[in-house]
Formats: C-alpha cells, sequence, structure tokens
C-alpha cells in the first residue's frame, strides 16, 4: 500500500548551499583584493591573511574546545568574515591588533550568538568597531597607495610621516570645520577618476570603487543577492547628499564625492547583503538599505566621525527583527479577515 507523506517546507530546492554562496562572495571581493594587493603591496597581504587565517583558527578553536561541537570552519563563512574584517582596516595595522579584532568578529560577533545564522549583527562589523573604539590611533592611519607598498616591515616615525594620510573624508571634513568649502577642498582631494580606480587613502575596502562594482555584478548575475539592498543604499546616500548639495554647495559635498569615497560601496553591496543579519524581504530590504543610507549621511555630515557606514549597518541590523515582524508576507492558507462594511 502506498502512503502519500507531506514533508515540511521547503519543497522546492535550488541547489544553493552556504558552501557554494560564500565561495560566491569571495570570488566577488577577489577584483577589490587583486586591486588593494595592486596599490598597497607587502601590508594589505599581511593583514588580509591574517585576519583570514585568525578568523578560521577561533572558528575552529571554539566550536571544538569550548561548544563541544563539529567545526564548520570549511563552509567558507569564517574565511569570508576574516577577508571582510581585513577590507576594513588599514595595510599597516600590526599583526596583534589583527588577531584581536578577528577573535572579536568569531567569538563576540558570531559563536556566542550559536554560530552561523544566529547572529544578528555582521561578525565583520563588530569586529572592526571594537578596532575601532579600542585602538583609534591605529585604526585611523591610512596608508597612501603605491607609497606604502613595501613598508610594513619598516615602519618607523619617518616612513609613516611619508606613506601615510588622511583619506578623502577626512580630509573634506576638517576642511569644512577650519570653514573652507568644498569647492576648495576639492583641489586638494584625489579627482572623481582616481576615486573609482583606487587611488586615494584608506582601508583595503575603502579603495577601488570600480572593482566593488564588478563584484556587484558577479553577485546579481549569480543570483547570490538581489538588487535591493545595494540599490536602496547607494540610492538613497545619492539623494539625501544630493538635496544638501543643492542646498548649500560649499557646505556639502555632491553625491558622487560621497558614494567613491569610504565604505560605501563595500557596505552595500557586501557587508549590508549579509543573509543572517538582513531582512527577508524585498521591502524590508529596501527599507533596511534606505535606513543604512541615511544614518551614514547623518553620521557622515553632522556627526563627529567622517565616515558612518559601519555604525549605520550595525544600528540597522537591530532593526532587522522589527521589519521582518512587520513587512514579512502572508502565510500559505492563512485566513484574512475581511471588515463588514
Amino acid at each position: 500500500m502506498n502512503t502519500l507523506t507531506v514533508s515540511p517546507s521547503p519543497h522546492v530546492h535550488s541547489g544553493d548551499s552556504v558552501k557554494k554562496n560564500m565561495r560566491g562572495v569571495i570570488i566577488a571581493l577577489l577584483p577589490a583584493l587583486a586591486a588593494s594587493l595592486y596599490y598597497f603591496g607587502v601590508g594589505a597581504l599581511v593583514v588580509t591573511l591574517t585576519a583570514v587565517l585568525a578568523c578560521v583558527f577561533f572558528e575552529w578553536a571554539i566550536q571544538k574546545y569550548l561548544l563541544k561541537k563539529p567545526t564548520t570552519i570549511f563552509d567558507g563563512s569564517a574565511a569570508l568574515t576574516g577577508l571582510l574584517l581585513a577590507f576594513n582596516m588599514p595595510t599597516y595595522l600590526p599583526i596583534w591588533i589583527i588577531i584581536i579584532g578577528s577573535l572579536v568578529a568569531i567569538g563576540i560577533g558570531k559563536m556566542s550568538f550559536g554560530g552561523l545564522g544566529n547572529n544578528p549583527f555582521n561578525p565583520a562589523l563588530v569586529g572592526r568597531v571594537f578596532l575601532l573604539i579600542s585602538f583609534p590611533v591605529q585604526m585611523t592611519l591610512w596608508p597612501k597607495p603605491i607609497a606604502s607598498r613595501l613598508n610594513y616591515f619598516n615602519i618607523s616615525p619617518d616612513v609613516l610621516d611619508a606613506t601615510t594620510g588622511a583619506t578623502p573624508l577626512a580630509a573634506m571634513k576638517e576642511g569644512l570645520a577650519n570653514g573652507e568649502t568644498v569647492s576648495q577642498l576639492m583641489d586638494n582631494i584625489p579627482s572623481m577618476k582616481d576615486l573609482f580606480f583606487g587611488l586615494s587613502g584608506g582601508s583595503a575596502g575603502e579603495i577601488a570603487a570600480g572593482m566593488l562594482l564588478i563584484g556587484l555584478i558577479y553577485l546579481l548575475l549569480k543570483k547570490i543577492i538581489t538588487w535591493h539592498i545595494p540599490v536602496s543604499v547607494i540610492g538613497s546616500i545619492a539623494i539625501f547628499t544630493g538635496i544638501l548639495n543643492l542646498v548649500n554647495p560649499d557646505a556639502y559635498a555632491g553625491p558622487l564625492f560621497h558614494l567613491l569615497t569610504g565604505g560605501v560601496m563595500l557596505g552595500a553591496i557586501f557587508m549590508a547583503t549579509d543573509y543572517v543579519s538582513s531582512p527577508m524581504t524585498n521591502k524590508g530590504m529596501m527599507l533596511y538599505g534606505i535606513g543604512i543610507g541615511v544614518i551614514t549621511v547623518l553620521i557622515r555630515v553632522f556627526g563627529a566621525y567622517p565616515e558612518g557606514v559601519s555604525f549605520a549597518i550595525l544600528i540597522m541590523n537591530g532593526f532587522v527583527p522589527l521589519i521582518d515582524k512587520y513587512m514579512k508576507p502572508k502565510r500559505f492558507g492563512e485566513v484574512i479577515k475581511v471588515k463588514k462594511a
């Protein structure tokens, strides 16, 4: 006698897996990684390898010796966390600080909540913000492209003075605070072409917006992410800064400057789109992305920090459960109550 067995959903499988998606995101990051290696050389290589290896080690050690559960280091999520963490750090950062950041990212940002699938906040950003608060001097020592290629193991005051400098965002914020206008400051800031291709100071993931956009195209073509979060983040920043620039062009930089500087592209494409810490529905994703864009501009323009992407994403991570609660789709078979006239 044949029996009909009805199993729980999902009933249709797409062939996706954690390992496949993590591998896809890592591949999408390779053009930006190549650009950072070209511009920053040995420093970028050391920071990246240290962060990736440390994140993989800490996930293995915590699962094996503290949680007493099977290790999941081969799914690629720990390596991706390390790569994203490296992209958020200066390439002159000492190895011991990178290791501390990796421990915080994996130990506090991920494993303390139960591991992959349970963390409410992006682990790499947890590690990055912890380091920014704990080591503000080292975390704001930004290398200049090309000039800092071979100097990681020969760091001295003279070398640092010659090969580090302010990021375009920091230079803009400091200049405006000193009474200069945007047009005056733009003469001493890399051109939009240089910002697009990566000829500016900053972390490994803040340069070469063009390489990050290549990664976005790859992710969209492979359907690893959807357009909703990147477009809503980038669009809201462009609209908000565009309005401010129209109101007072001497006090507020234009949209293109804000989009090509700092961590906007990295955050919108690779950080905010994290599966676990972002909303489930398309409408929720757009609201989440708009929130990130608005908070980023508020921090950049009116806050103390020249950059605000990391803080904006973590703040909106905290709102994700609320967004999912009020923007979830109707369940299949749910009875919709109709009010009587």
